[in-house]
């Protein structure tokens, strides 16, 4: 009985005349049963029949056999049948889904004749026969599928209608030819009639036809041969120049990543944990219905069962797993305000940071004077650990994702919660330090004075209030709305130069100022120097699960509790909850650190405002 052995389809080249192609049969790799098939020990005779979907009534060519030490390879070929019926559609079939890349993956037709078992479940076949290789839909092999979709993905390139085939090329499609025409010849003599030692005529007329083009193709094989060797005889040696010995490199482990919108793994791995209500081994099996496109999900969730190397790419290797929580908080960082500022002073949690807040004094002094004894003064900050957490509720439907778009509706709902909250709390006057809670905003207490409708000056006063205080104006960062951002873009010069070259809504840079949009300021427009900020952030989002929690469905919950407060079942309303926390705090290590101006709301200019860039010719008749 033969046994199935997945592996990736490689698409090397596609002659559409001869309907020929080549590709990788077999890997050494583990597949998703667990099994690791030893190229050295598969045994073959070529060429091998190639069916359609493992399906013995379904031939649709053959294919030629070769072993590496990387796998098995293989050269495919689909005859073309010119006589319509059944034979020629299954054909016909089979080579346009290779052709618009329905069919991505390969699988052996094997009958293993000698195995061992791997540790942690599995088998490694050492010996085993190779009787068929059949076009798949799926291949097993997850991270073959992904490479497969990338090479596959790309646009073919157009070919030169003047370029034509080598020596090389031309060997191949005659020896691929003349394989499935061999194999037609005896397919005839073992159609013969039982009983009966001779053929009819028209199989004796097929046969002599067939014997002909093999014969043929035989000479014009000998000449090819010929003329590839040629060829090699010719070629002139590629100089390389000799390169330095490079310095050892410590390995590494390469992973791919499959072509999913940030996020997506993180969001599939919560769900799947509320799917399975919490149990992390059920989960690992729900997750792996996504190994296709996210199999980290699934590694994730598992547990390692024995130490090993991270260099073992068939062992301990994939158990040096993915840190799915810094996907979903690379995808927060650049919708926040703390992740487009750089610069800030990043410090560790619950470290003491020293800062000096005085100088000393310093003066001339004359010949023979005593010099002044002056002193400095310095304080220490901690930077405390704060976090800020949000709870989305889901219907347990939505949490099925039963569409892509729901995993896109999960994840853009918890990264704009959390964003918009984070700005918030960053840049909102109002918020004050609550000691053990959270941070008060950089703007809290800081220096403020009333806008003008004057952008350019307002911008001259931040720069003069900071010059004034000593403060570095290098690195300054802007905050303001996209409003008056993309207002202050359209302000010109006299002669229709801009007055703010590189503003859009989105922010840009103004003669070396970081100008960041975002709505959460509101009217203000906040300035800081960055460097003055102390930062601790702990890099990673943890999350938990819960369909048996009472919640107060509020966005400000009442806190303590009393006996006016109402909570909501999620158990009861088949609703599900995700929580979702980050770590994260901030300081004004410097009083004068921040400076900003509120009520700024900049009029865009109208049209009779805006000098013309270029002056229209007078018109002659």
């Amino acid at each position: 009985m033969f046994e199935r052995a997945y592996s990736l389809l490689t698409v090397k080249s596609l002659a559409s005349d001869a309907r020929q192609f080549s590709g990788i049969a077999s890997t050494p790799e583990v597949d998703r049963h667990g099994d690791v098939i030893d190229p050295a020990g598969l045994e073959f005779k070529n060429p091998v029949p190639l069916l359609l979907h493992h399906d013995q009534s379904k031939p649709v060519g053959f294919a030629t056999l070769t072993a590496t030490p990387d796998g098995i390879v293989f050269d495919g070929a689909l005859p073309d049948i010119a006589e319509p019926g059944a034979v020629q559609s299954r054909i016909d079939e089979a080579w346009h889904s290779i052709k618009a890349r329905l069919l991505t993956g390969v699988s052996l037709g094997i009958r293993i004749l000698q195995s061992v078992p791997r540790k942690g479940g599995g088998r490694t076949v050492t010996r085993a026969e190779i009787g068929e290789l059949s076009l798949v839909t799926i291949p097993a092999n997850a991270h073959a599928s992904i490479l497969t979709v990338k090479s596959l993905a790309a646009p073919p390139r157009a070919k030169d209608p003047k370029m034509k085939h080598t020596a090389s090329e031309y060997v191949s499609a005659l020896e691929a030819k003349r394989a499935a025409t061999v194999a037609r010849m005896a397919a005839i003599m073992d159609a013969t009639v039982e009983g009966e030692t001779t053929t009819d005529d028209a199989q004796k007329a097929e046969y002599a036809t067939l014997s002909a083009e093999v014969k043929a193709i035989d000479g014009d094989l000998v000449n090819w041969r010929e003329l590839a060797a040629l060829n090699v005889t010719k070629a002139e040696p590629v100089i390389v120049p000799q390169a330095r010995p490079l310095a050892p490199v410590a390995p590494r482990q390469v992973s791919v990543r499959p072509n999913v919108p940030p996020g997506t793994s993180f969001v599939r791995m919560a769900c799947a944990i509320l799917e399975c209500k919490g149990n992390r081994f059920e989960a690992a099996e729900y997750a792996r219905r996504w190994d296709d496109s996210t199999p980290e999900v699934a590694l994730a969730l598992k547990a390692a069962v024995a130490p090993g190397t991270s260099t073992d790419a068939v062992w301990a290797g994939p158990l040096v797993q993915p840190n799915i929580s810094s996907d979903f908080l690379a995808l927060l960082r650049p919708a926040t305000i703390l992740g487009k500022v750089s610069g800030f002073r990043v410090i560790p949690f619950n470290t003491k940071v020293p800062g000096q807040t005085a100088g000393g004094t310093y003066g001339w002094v004359g010949e023979q004077k005593p010099k002044a004894v002056t002193s400095l003064a310095f304080n220490t900050q901690t930077l405390g650990i704060a976090k800020a957490a949000g709870i989305v509720i889901l219907t347990d439907e939505l949490v099925r994702l039963s569409s892509p778009s729901a995993e896109a509706l999960t994840r853009d709902d918890m990264v704009k919660g959390i964003a918009q909250f984070l700005d918030t709390q960053f840049t909102d006057p109002t918020v004050a330090a609550v000691a053990g809670v959270h941070p008060a905003s950089i703007t809290n207490g800081a220096a403020t004075a009333v806008a003008t409708a004057n952008p350019r000056a307002d911008l001259l006063n931040i720069i003069s209030h900071f010059a004034g205080l000593n403060v570095p104006l290098s690195g300054l960062t802007v905050i303001m709305s996209p409003a008056n951002a993309l207002a202050m873009s359209f302000y010109a010069y006299a002669d229709g130069s801009p007055m703010f070259p590189g503003l859009t809504v989105d922010g840009g840079n103004y003669r070396g100022i970081n100008v960041i949009a975002s709505n959460a300021v509101g009217g203000n427009i906040i300035a800081f120097q960055p460097s003055l900020i102390l930062y601790a952030d702990d890099g990673g989002v943890t999350i938990d699960a819960s369909r048996e929690a009472s919640v107060q469905m509020d966005s400000a919950p009442m806190s303590p509790a009393d006996a006016t407060t109402v909570y909501v079942s999620l158990w009861q309303n088949n609703l599900v909850g995700l929580r979702a926390e980050r770590y994260v705090n901030w300081l004004r290590a410097n009083a004068n650190a921040v400076y900003y101006l509120t009520a700024a709301n900049y009029p865009a200019p109208s049209l009779a405002d805006v000098p013309p860039t270029k002056s229209a010719p007078a018109a002659h008749k």
